[in-house]
């Protein structure tokens, strides 16, 4: 299932999430160069988190294969700030549209509920909180990590949490068939959810590259058990106070 839309009007305009946006679209295409070879490597080599090289687990001069015959080549100087720089890179553009729209959809009603500026807070933390989680599957792994989707399955994870019951509309592929239904939040990330864990429990250990199931993981609970801490109830009563949008027919439950 893939999320097209909500159910679940906005008070404010969520200027952090676009915000973010934002400044991962500028990063792909400036730091990134859209996706092209030596760029996209160069960025991976300079800003992917590498567990192995940050916790000292890889020698120095170890050397990581990046594709299309490009080599990383690491220096044994490990940095910390790839924790946080890793949260803004991308693999691909499948990657950094499928992530963005992920945060379009479910970021905005969390933001609502708790301003700008805890929104980022948090974004970052559950962000940190998930790339802890991956790393503990595989310490020494010599693969970059990259990507948004731990920060963002803490958004998830608080949406589940905040608006259980608010619809989502998605799109529902059926072997050749495709169509749309409108389903409860909880079930959708639920789904979500319980999909990491299946996929996520095969990797443990693992130094193939691919999706970071655990991050995934990691994030979403870290949303769900932060939510209580940074949302603030006359965010979440002005926000409840809001007319629901009128559902659609074609929906299951």
């Amino acid at each position: 299932m893939f999320p097209l839309h909500d159910e679940n009007p906005l008070v404010n305009t969520p200027y952090a999430t676009i915000t973010i946006i934002v400044l991962n679209v500028l990063i792909w295409s400036v730091v990134q160069g859209f996706g092209s070879a030596y760029a996209l490597a160069e960025s991976l080599c300079l800003y992917g988190l590498v567990p192995g090289d940050l916790l000292g687990q890889l020698a120095p001069g170890t050397q990581i294969q990046l594709g299309q015959g490009l080599v990383c080549q690491l220096d044994g100087q490990a940095n910390p700030l790839t924790l946080l720089s890793s949260m803004f890179m991308h693999g691909g553009w499948f990657h950094i549209i499928g992530n963005m729209w992920f945060l379009w959809v479910f970021g905005d009603n969390v933001e609502d509920v708790m301003g700008p500026f805890r929104f980022v807070a948090f974004y970052l933390l559950c962000g940190l909180a998930a790339a802890g989680a991956q790393i503990t599957t595989n310490a020494a792994s010599p693969i970059p990590m990259v990507g948004a989707s731990g920060a963002i399955g803490g958004v998830m994870g608080a949406y589940a949490l905040l608006f259980p019951k608010a619809r989502v509309h998605t799109l529902l592929f059926l072997g050749f068939y495709v169509t749309t239904i409108a389903v409860p939040a909880v079930f959708m990330l639920g789904y979500w959810f319980v999909l990491q864990l299946l996929q996520g429990l095969p990797s443990v250990g693992s130094n193939q590259g691919g999706v970071a199931f655990w991050a995934h993981i990691g994030g979403f609970v870290t949303g769900v058990a932060l939510i209580g801490v940074f949302k603030r109830s006359d965010y979440v009563s002005a926000h409840q106070a809001q007319p629901q949008r009128q559902v659609s027919r074609h929906r299951w439950f």
